[in-house]
C-alpha cells in the first residue's frame, strides 16, 4: 500500500499555531479599541496635543502668508490659486478645533472669493491681501480681550465686500448668485 504524502508538512503547525496567537492579540485589541468611547478617546489625544496648537495654527498662517507672497509675485492663476485656497480652506477647517475659532470666518471669506470668482485674474491682489491680512492680525491679536468683536468686526467687513465683489463677477449668472448670496446661517454681528 502506498503511503499518502504528509498533507502537514513539519512547518505547517507552527504557521498554524502563529497564526492563531495573531488572531488571537487581534481580537484582543479590538476588544479593547470597542470598550472605549471614541469622542473620549478623541478629546484625550486632543487634550495630549493642545499646547502645540498655537504653533501648529501659526504654520498655518504662516502657510497662507507664503500663499499670498506668491500670489502678489506671480499673480493669481491656476498655479498660486491651489495653495492659497488650501492654505485658507485648512485654516477654515482647523480653527475651532485648535481653539481659534474667530479665525474661520476671514479664512471662510478668502475661499468663498477664490471659489466664486469666475475668472480668478479679475480677483483684485489688495482683496486677497486684506483678507490674508485680516487671518493674520486675529492670530497675533488672539489675547484681547475685545477680540471677538474686533474680529466679529473685521469679518463681517470682508464678507460685505467678498459678497459685493461675487455680485458683481456673477451678475451674468443669476441663478448661481441665488446661491452663493444666500442668507447666511448663522446672523452677522450687528454693527454698531
Amino acid at each position: 500500500m502506498a503511503q499518502r504524502p504528509n498533507s502537514n508538512p513539519a512547518g505547517a503547525d507552527d504557521a498554524a499555531n502563529e497564526m492563531t496567537a495573531q488572531l488571537r492579540r487581534l481580537a484582543k485589541a479590538a476588544a479593547a479599541l470597542s470598550a472605549d468611547d471614541p469622542v473620549e478617546s478623541a478629546e484625550a489625544a486632543l487634550a495630549e496635543h493642545s499646547s502645540e496648537f498655537g504653533a501648529w495654527m501659526y504654520e498655518e498662517c504662516e502657510r497662507l502668508e507664503a500663499a499670498r507672497q506668491d500670489v502678489v509675485r506671480l499673480g493669481l492663476n491656476q498655479k498660486t490659486h491651489g495653495p492659497l485656497f488650501r492654505a485658507a480652506h485648512d485654516i477654515k477647517g482647523e480653527a475651532a478645533t485648535f481653539g481659534y475659532p474667530a479665525l474661520a470666518g476671514a479664512a471662510d471669506s478668502l475661499c468663498r472669493l477664490l471659489e466664486h470668482t469666475p475668472q480668478l485674474t479679475r480677483i483684485p491682489i489688495a482683496l486677497v491681501n486684506q483678507h490674508v491680512s485680516a487671518v493674520r492680525a486675529i492670530f497675533r491679536e488672539y489675547g484681547r480681550s475685545d477680540l471677538t468683536e474686533m474680529a466679529s468686526t473685521l469679518t463681517a467687513r470682508l464678507r460685505d465686500v467678498t459678497d459685493e465683489f461675487l455680485e458683481h463677477e456673477n451678475s451674468f449668472r443669476p441663478d448661481y448668485l441665488d446661491t452663493i448670496l444666500a442668507p447666511r446661517l448663522v446672523p452677522a454681528a450687528r454693527r454698531r
